[in-house]
């Protein structure tokens, strides 16, 4: 794992997982940063390239570090970039160690987790949807929401939203934001197996999943409350939203349709209008020319949305890749941002399109 000398190191936690594996690959092609210790408490010790064998050009013999052990060869007054892909209820009281650690050390410290434990702003919001939480004084030093809807950062780490999440807030904001919908949203999503981690589950299991497709915890998936949560924080209005996820037969991408009420009979012009006036300044959020596809995005850090309209009903529909938008690729963006690089570096290769 290799970098320019000013790079700034990096660290994955929870190094091994489809998350962890994705980081490590963008990272590795990354011109500011330098990742300096892949963690994981299951494998530490062993190869990289064993447990992602198509990483091995870039990560050469590197091992997995050992959690509590790799902080201290950073040099006290360093840079250092964490990335946590640890899941949610461990996350949290790791990084708030973590945190105070480096402060002692007078490490300048910027943390990004991909997991649940930072995305809402409040411990009683937290908990209403995943149980106890592992750091509540840690909260008030994160930001949560999608680059594109946070102007300026407040805090020196960030909680990345989920993926279910940043394709839903990506069409449910600019509409909440330009007031042209009333308050009510439903939501119907499609994501690919990688979305339920790395270990094999009845639901990921590829016979099962191959030429497949089913709803899973309708109504009640815990993405819909982060979406209400972040949106308000967004906009100032707070929404309702009725969410229903599948399960899709492919590996990678989320292809989700939100739908609304207009106040008045709204064009499908104008509507377009509206989402490219919002992105005009995000690099990778764009309205696609027709319906987006997801092979169009899979694979990149790239979001296409579409717009549909029947006098005042709505429809917007938008695909991203879970894996990158929808996670790791959303936490460089904002790591990018955190320490003051290109919000695009390291993340503007289009999509492979045939994969």
């Amino acid at each position: 794992m290799t970098a320019p000398h000013t790079a700034i190191p990096a660290a994955v936690i929870g190094a091994t997982g489809y998350v962890g594996g994705e980081l490590l690959r963008l990272l590795a092609g990354h011109p500011g940063f330098d990742v300096t210790a892949a963690v994981s408490a299951s494998r530490a010790g062993e190869a990289v390239a064993t447990t992602f064998p198509h990483l091995a050009p870039a990560v050469g013999d590197s091992v997995f570090a050992e959690p509590g052990r790799w902080l201290d060869a950073v040099p006290g007054g360093e840079r250092l970039a964490v990335f946590s892909a640890a899941p949610h209820g461990a996350s949290a009281k790791m990084l708030a160690e973590l945190i105070d650690s480096a402060g002692e050390r007078d490490i300048d410290l910027h943390v990004v987790d991909a997991s649940a434990d930072f995305r809402f702003s409040d411990q009683a919001a937290y908990e209403a949807v995943y149980g106890e939480h592992g750091a509540p004084g840690a909260l008030a030093t994160f930001t949560s929401g999608l680059p594109e809807h946070v102007p300026e950062i407040g805090t020196p780490n960030v909680g990345n939203p989920g993926c279910f999440a940043t394709a839903m807030l990506l069409a449910i904001v600019p509409l909440l934001a330009a007031g042209i919908t009333n308050e009510r949203f439903s939501a119907s999503g499609i994501t690919g197996s990688t979305g339920s981690g790395r270990n094999a589950k009845p639901g990921t299991h590829h016979p099962e999943r191959h030429s497949n497709l089913y709803a899973y915890k309708p109504l009640a998936h815990r993405h819909a409350p982060e979406v209400v949560h972040l949106a308000e924080l967004a906009t100032g209005r707070e929404a309702t939203l009725g969410f229903i996820p599948h399960s899709g037969p492919f590996a990678r991408g989320i292809h989700m349709t939100v739908f609304a009420e207009a106040n008045s009979p709204v064009s499908a012009d104008a509507l377009a209008d509206v989402f490219n006036e919002a992105y005009a300044d995000a690099p990778f959020v764009s309205v696609a020319d027709g319906m987006p596809r997801l092979k169009d995005v899979v694979a990149s850090n790239y979001a296409q949305l579409g717009v549909s309209t029947s006098g005042r009903q709505l429809a917007v529909t938008c695909v991203i890749d879970n894996l990158v938008k929808g996670a790791a690729g959303g936490a460089v963006q904002w790591m990018n941002r955190l320490f003051d690089l290109p919000e695009t570096a390291g993340l503007d290769a289009p999509a492979p399109a045939w994969s």
